[in-house]
C-alpha cells in the first residue's frame, strides 16, 4: 500500500495514529482536513510530508480556483503546518509554482513529486545497503530510531528501506528498534513494518541504545532525517543525538538515510532550524514537561549521509 496518494479527487492516507491496532485509510477532501492530519501525525515523515504538501496545494487549487486570496492563504497554511521538516514547505512550493497553469497542472506536478519519492526510496535502499556492507561486513546488527519505512515516504522507506533491502539480500542479522518517545513511532510503526517484512527485531527503550552499542550488540546505527543542513548537521526525531554520541563512543558507523529533497543548503547549521515543540500533553498529564519533537546531531558525529543520488562521507570531510 502507498502511505499517501491521490485517489478519485481526494488525498488518501494511512492513518498512522491508530497503527498497529488498526489499518485505517482516511480520505481527505479539504485543505483543513489535510492540515489536521499533518498536525496530528496521521501522516508524517519528511518525504511523505513533501507529497502531502503538494497534494494539499492540488486540493486548494480545485477549491479556490476563483479566489486568489484564499488560495494564497491555503498555500501558506500548508507550508507552515509543521515547521521542522523542510520537505513539507518544499512540496507545497513546487506545486504552488504551477498554479498559473491551472488545477490539472498542479495535480500533475504533485503526482510527479509522489513518483520522485518512490524512485528515491528505491535508490536509497540499494545505495544504503551497499554502504552498510562496506562498513560493517556481512549480516550486520543494526539499531534504528523513529520510523523510516514506507510509512514515512510513499513506499519502501529511507533507513528502514535499507534494512528491508539487506533482509531481501539475506544480509541482516537483526534489528533493534528504539521505541522513540513520546509517540512510540518505533515501537508502534517500525515494529509493525518489520513484522510485515518478516525481519527479526527487538524493541528497546530509547535510553538503552548507547548502552547496547557499548556492549557490542550493534554494528551500526541507521536512521533518517527531517532536514540536513549545509554543514551536514542532521535534524531528526528527538533521541537521535543520544544515539550519535553512543555510536561515536562505541566506534561504530552512524548512517543517515534521507532523500536529496531533505538536504537544505539554504540552512547553514542546525542552530538555524526551528525545532517544533509538541507540548506537554503528549508526555504527561501531571506536571509541566519539555517536549521537543526533534534534535540536532552535529555533523562531526555522522559517518555518512546516503541520498537517492549520492553517498556523502562526512567522516572524510565531504559536505552536502
Amino acid at each position: 500500500m502507498r502511505t499517501i496518494d491521490w485517489v478519485d479527487g481526494a488525498v488518501e492516507i494511512i492513518d498512522q495514529t491508530v497503527l498497529p491496532g488498526e489499518l485505517r485509510v482516511l480520505r481527505l477532501h479539504t485543505v483543513g482536513e489535510l492540515i489536521a492530519a499533518i498536525q496530528s501525525l496521521a501522516v508524517r515523515g519528511a518525504p511523505a510530508l513533501g507529497v502531502a504538501g503538494a497534494f494539499g496545494v492540488a486540493l486548494a487549487a480545485r477549491v479556490h480556483a476563483d479566489d486568489p486570496g484564499a488560495l494564497d492563504n491555503a498555500v501558506r497554511r500548508i507550508e507552515t503546518a509543521r515547521p521542522t521538516a523542510v520537505n513539507l514547505a518544499r512540496g507545497a512550493q513546487r506545486a504552488a509554482a504551477l498554479l498559473p497553469l491551472g488545477p490539472d497542472a498542479v495535480l500533475a506536478g504533485a503526482c510527479a513529486i509522489r513518483d520522485e519519492e518512490i524512485a528515491a526510496s528505491e535508490s536509497m535502499a540499494s545505495r544504503g545497503a551497499d554502504l552498510v556492507v562496506e562498513l560493517c561486513g556481512d549480516r550486520p546488527r543494526l539499531l534504528t530510531h523513529c520510523n523510516t519505512g514506507g510509512l514515512c515516504t510513499v513506499t519502501v522507506g529511507t533507513a528502514l528501506g535499507v534494512v528491508g533491502e539487506l533482509h531481501r539480500r539475506g544480509g541482516l542479522a537483526g534489528v533493534i528498534a528504539s521505541e522513540t518517545r513520546p509517540l512510540l513511532q518505533g515501537a508502534r510503526l517500525t515494529s509493525w513494518e518489520l513484522s510485515r517484512w518478516g525481519v527479526e527485531h527487538r524493541v528497546a527503550v530509547d535510553s538503552a541504545g548507547p548502552f547496547l552499542m557499548a556492549r557490542g550488540e550493534v554494528d551500526a546505527v541507521i536512521l533518517g532525517a527531517d532536514r540536513i543542513c549545509a554543514d551536514g548537521d542532521v535534524i531528526n526525531k528527538i533521541g537521535t543525538y543520544s544515539h550519535a554520541l553512543g555510536a561515536r563512543r562505541a566506534g561504530i558507523p552512524f548512517i543517515v538515510v534521507a532523500p536529496e529533497s531533505t538536504v537544505d543548503l539554504a540552512t547553514p547549521t542546525g542552530a538555524h532550524v526551528e525545532i517544533e515543540d509538541r507540548g506537554a500533553a503528549e508526555v504527561t498529564a501531571w506536571s509541566d514537561a519539555v517536549n521537543p519533537a526533534f534534535d540536532v546531531t552535529p555533523h562531526d558525529l555522522v559517518t555518512a549521509i546516503v541520498t537517492d543520488r549520492r553517498v556523502i562521507r562526512i567522516d572524510r570531510g565531504e559536505k552536502p
